[in-house]
């Protein structure tokens, strides 16, 4: 048994050792307007309730992938693990603190309030005290998270395990939402996005998210070394710190980087394009019948620019790919003399999976100047 039992360890050993290999990567994105774009996963899990991993080893992958902060969020009556693990609710965060402290991550206090359908999954962030959220009644446990001042929204409302049939916002949910207690809602989960999510954030103005919800160990999950990142809340914030963190969710200044796709209010994502991808000319390039400009891609994430009917009409005729970190070349052929007589033109790109609702792409000017 005893060899059994070190050869375990020594499998354990490597599998934590192959999640920790390699240098922090660059995740970048430009300022928007003043506020700084933090990449946050604010629904983790670990062995403290019925994830795999220690609560350091969920910094340690936050640290590596770039992102700039997590919340380890145990579900408070659901903890699988307790009779190996044990300890108050308080205890993940505790650890993790300690490490992030180190690696410069921000770790956001919170927990999961884990009931049936109704009203199902909830995170509650910022709280003080997680143990006072272990309550029979349900509202009850809603109740203390806000006096403890947390914010609060849906986790995974598409998941079908609690609602099979379809997504369904239920009387508890109104209110909950009525009571000013659900403030947000996941659109994405996992591997899952919910359009539905989508739609009642809008309707209802509640703030965007986007989570792992992870339980293994995040390499295992996502190939993160070919860019392939887990679900992430894109926050538009002043600084890092808990007050401003909170202050930013709470004002719904939040975009969803999903799968490739990045969706968001359109009054962030409009300026985020702009940030992300500066427009300079190229004279060297430019002729009579041609305007050529430099594209540059300021961001860590590839952008993808297809021409509109417009913009066709007006001369771009060619989608344009700008990897992350690069400059391309863009030219406007001018089709007749009195095009050619104009100082610039402005023309409209489509910003490929890049969503403003559902169905609705965003757009972007191009100004091409001489």
């Amino acid at each position: 048994m005893k060899k059994y039992n070190i050869l375990i360890a020594i499998m354990l050993s490597a599998i934590q050792g192959m999640t920790q290999e390699g240098a922090r990567q660059s995740f970048h994105f430009p300022d928007v307007n003043g506020y700084q774009v933090l990449k946050a996963d604010l629904h983790t899990h670990s062995v403290f309730s019925d994830g795999m991993v220690w609560p350091s080893l969920r910094v340690e992958e936050a640290w590596r992938e770039g992102l700039d902060i997590i919340a380890i969020t145990e579900h408070i009556e659901y903890r699988p693990n307790k009779a190996d693990v044990n300890g108050d609710h308080n205890r993940s965060f505790a650890i993790a603190k300690e490490q992030a402290d180190k690696a410069g991550i921000l770790v956001i206090p919170g927990s999961e309030i884990t009931r049936k359908m109704p009203p199902g999954h909830f995170n509650a962030l910022f709280i003080t005290d997680a143990n006072k959220l272990e309550v029979p009644d349900w509202k009850e446990a809603f109740r203390e998270a806000r006096r403890q001042g947390a914010f609060i929204f849906w986790n995974h409302p598409g998941w079908k395990a609690q609602q099979p049939d379809s997504a369904r916002w239920m009387p508890e949910h109104q209110m909950l939402f009525d009571s000013g207690y659900m403030e947000g809602i996941e659109i994405a989960n996992y591997e899952e996005w919910y359009p539905s999510a989508l739609r009642w954030a809008f309707n209802r103005n509640l703030t965007l998210l986007g989570n792992s919800d992870i339980h293994g160990a995040i390499y295992q999950q996502y190939e993160v070394h070919k860019g392939k990142h887990r679900p992430i809340t894109l926050i538009f914030a002043k600084n890092s710190t808990l007050t401003e963190i909170h202050e930013a969710l709470k004002q719904r200044r939040t975009a969803v980087l999903f799968d490739g796709m990045v969706i968001g209010r359109e009054e962030w994502l409009t300026p985020m394009i702009k940030s992300t991808i500066e427009v300079n000319p190229y004279p060297s390039a430019s002729t009579e019948s041609r305007i050529t400009m430099v594209l540059e891609n300021k961001s860590d994430l590839d952008v993808m620019l297809y021409p509109t009917p417009q913009s066709i009409a007006k001369g771009v005729i060619y989608p344009v790919a700008i990897p992350a970190r690069s400059k391309v070349l863009l030219s406007l052929r001018l089709k007749d003399d009195e095009m050619k007589a104009m100082p610039s033109h402005t023309v409209q790109m489509t910003v490929k999976d890049w969503y403003t609702k559902e169905n609705t792409t965003l757009t972007m000017d191009l100004t091409f100047k001489r």
